[in-house]
């Protein structure tokens, strides 16, 4: 059963979280572990791939419709870059509940940022040497939560690059090469305590979030607003945060 409703329900995931800008490691990892995965053997590193492949296939949709500043993905992303494996290793030396609870508490987090209905002033960016220091700082933290709970930052990284002055498009856009990044270097740092990989499950999941995301990015380059399902995400994000402290932490 779980080859047949998890592939399924991750295209839909793949679609919005790639109009997002989004990973989709907050809602791939719970989901792979409620349908019995374990949670740090199993869960994190096949969620964390279903990310990197859902903000490559999205980012190459994006570059193509140059949609991406690159100077701010780039900033961001050395500094998500070097910090994930640091965050497995700690990850390594935690037991599973504190690394739930943490993972819970960012997702409810990324919701609430979601929800806020902040709005930059569009018109004031950053200067270089801001952007140097805000990408780095901002990048190192991201990193290493990104490393200890197995998620690519996206929810934060969109918020960031707001601040910085990109509008809504561009800062989706912009994310899935800075989450592509991150994810990437979580997922090779979490491979190593992979144990049994279930083959199918991994193929079927993986077709899945590479059509889904294509299909959600094509959408979101030429056709969406994605204010709407920004809000849906947020409350999503939070019921999803709720849901894993209340049946996995308590």
């Amino acid at each position: 059963m779980i080859l047949l409703w998890v592939p399924l329900l991750f295209f839909g995931i793949s679609f919005v979280f790639s109009v997002l800008g989004l990973g989709g490691g907050g809602l791939y990892i719970p989901i792979l572990f409620w349908a019995g995965l374990r949670f740090k053997e199993e869960a994190i590193p096949l969620g964390v791939l279903l990310a990197v492949l859902t903000t490559a296939s999205a980012a190459f949709t994006y570059i193509r419709g140059k949609l991406v500043d690159w100077r701010l993905a780039l900033t961001f992303g050395l500094g998500m870059l070097v910090m994930p494996p640091l965050g497995a290793w700690a990850d390594l030396k935690i037991p599973s509940k504190p690394v739930i609870l943490a993972f819970a508490l960012l997702t409810a987090a990324a919701g609430l940022l979601a929800l806020s209905g902040w709005k930059p002033n569009q018109g004031a960016g950053l200067s270089s040497r801001q952007e140097v220091a805000v990408g780095l700082t901002a990048g190192g933290v991201l990193g290493f939560m990104a490393g200890l709970t197995g998620r690519g930052g996206g929810g934060f990284v969109v918020p960031f690059l707001l601040m910085a002055g990109l509008p809504g498009k561009v800062a989706a856009a912009t994310s899935t090469i800075v989450v592509f990044v991150a994810s990437l270097s979580t997922f090779f740092a979490h491979i190593l305590v992979t144990q049994s990989p279930r083959w199918g499950l991994w193929l079927l999941c993986c077709a899945a979030v590479l059509v889904g995301s294509q299909a959600g990015s094509r959408f979101m380059a030429t056709r969406l607003k994605p204010k709407l399902l920004q809000v849906a995400f947020g409350w999503l994000l939070i019921g999803i945060a709720a849901v894993l402290i209340i049946k996995d932490v308590l």
